[in-house]
């Protein structure tokens, strides 16, 4: 399977530029990066609570 160039991602960066135009793009691509950052920060939160939860755990009695 050949990957894509950069000649031919200019070419669909054109054709997407003509379709939606530079507004709505730039608009979406705050919104993706903005989804991206909060997707990330979710996962940072949901680790730092399994850290803490594992933390808070008693050990196991003795026999």
């Amino acid at each position: 399977m050949p990957s894509i160039g950069p000649t031919e991602l200019i070419i669909i960066l054109v054709i997407v530029l003509l379709l939606f135009g530079v507004g709505r793009v730039s608009r979406i691509g705050g919104e993706l990066g903005s989804a991206v950052a909060n997707f990330r920060k979710g996962l940072g939160d949901s680790s730092k609570k399994n850290d803490a939860a594992n933390q808070e755990v008693p050990p196991p009695p003795q026999a």
